[in-house]
């Protein structure tokens, strides 16, 4: 894997890892954007897995407030993530694109305007006709003002419904759990990101839209929903497919909203066969 900073439209600057470059005279790569909780790194078994099945680089990027990249900004909008995919496409030579979650909101939006030859999405968190709701919101501001951070983490948690059993348990028992791991890797990563995520989510609202506008996105792409995620993906998606009648629509039988972070055979070979045309 390799490193690369990048300057972006506005004078910042993006990290993006690379994994498989060594292949880069096979073709362009696929560009991946991640989710929200998460930095790029989370997908290495991913981008390994893909590289070798494409025999083509990925470059999976950190999105601002992650990593070496640039710190995101209080007023952030959905247009910001939008411009630094387009960066890091034109560095890497990148027509095809792979977003979850958050990062396949970021993907949508973006290909209706960006020289996106094909994308493919996992759980993308795009708000179609009011899909997403954030009614939790104003009790997690109300936690992170009185500095309860382990409350507001488990009311995030709670409110996107992402984290399986996880999430489904009583409010007052996560928070606790968010506590007792709140010094180890993944306790850390979630609170240094909790604010991002919540801007996040309210830039993706924000960003409502029908579902035909989408008409724009490339003919050849790919909509994936694992069998186990919050049922509001599937409606977003389902909306999305119904009007963009080159796409295909598949769940990923067996996995949850983390599917492509545990990068299983069949999400690999499926994304290997449509970005191979």
């Amino acid at each position: 894997m390799t490193r690369d900073i990048i300057m972006t439209h506005d004078g910042g600057h993006l990290e993006v890892l690379t994994t498989g470059g060594e292949l880069a005279a096979a073709g362009s790569g696929v560009v991946v954007v991640p989710a929200s909780m998460v930095t790029a790194t989370d997908y290495t078994r991913f981008a390994q897995k893909l590289s070798e099945a494409l025999g083509r680089p990925i470059h999976t990027f950190n999105r601002r407030g992650r990593g070496d990249s640039s710190p995101q900004s209080e007023d952030y909008t959905l247009e910001a993530d939008i411009r630094d995919l387009e960066a890091v496409m034109k560095h890497t030579s990148s027509t095809d694109v792979f977003g979850h979650s958050f990062g396949g909101a970021v993907a949508l939006h973006a290909a209706r305007t960006l020289p996106v030859e094909r994308l493919a999405v996992y759980d993308p968190a795009v708000s179609v006709n009011h899909s997403v709701k954030a009614d939790w919101t104003p009790d997690y501001e109300r936690a992170t003002a009185a500095g309860d951070y382990d409350r507001a983490l488990a009311v995030l948690i709670k409110g996107v419904e992402t984290g399986g059993a996880f999430a489904r348990m009583p409010l007052s028992m996560l928070t606790l759990a968010n506590k007792l791991a709140a010094g180890t890797p993944l306790g850390k990563q979630m609170r240094e990101l909790m604010t991002c995520g919540v801007r996040e989510i309210k830039a993706v609202i924000a960003a409502d839209m029908p579902a035909e506008p989408f008409l724009e996105l490339p003919l050849e792409t790919l909509i994936v929903v694992g069998e186990k995620s919050p049922a509001y993906f599937g409606v977003a998606c389902g909306q999305i497919h119904d009007v963009l009648s080159g796409s295909s629509y598949t769940i990923l039988p067996g996995f949850g909203h983390d599917g492509p972070n545990k990068a299983p055979d069949k999400l690999i070979s499926e994304l290997s066969e449509f970005y191979s045309g």
